[in-house]
């Protein structure tokens, strides 16, 4: 028994640190699959900033690649 009682405390944490990360992944994962629609639907790709913040809207920009052009003068 006195060899299990040091460990119990880091099994414990890893436990809870499990638990407390799982939820933010999936969120995390689904704003990004939006980010990245709403990004290639304007002809751009999505680049990380290296940015890690845990919100995808701050670590990662719509870069547009296309090439634009000239603005018409109106």
């Amino acid at each position: 028994m006195r060899i299990a009682l040091p460990f119990a405390p880091v099994a414990l944490i890893l436990t809870l640190t499990a638990c407390a990360t799982s939820p933010g992944t999936g969120r995390y994962e689904s704003e990004l699959r939006q980010l990245a629609a709403d990004c290639q639907a304007r002809g751009g790709i999505l680049a990380p900033t290296g940015q890690q913040s845990g919100r995808p809207q701050n670590d990662n920009v719509c870069e547009l690649r296309s090439g634009g052009g000239r603005l018409p003068n109106n």
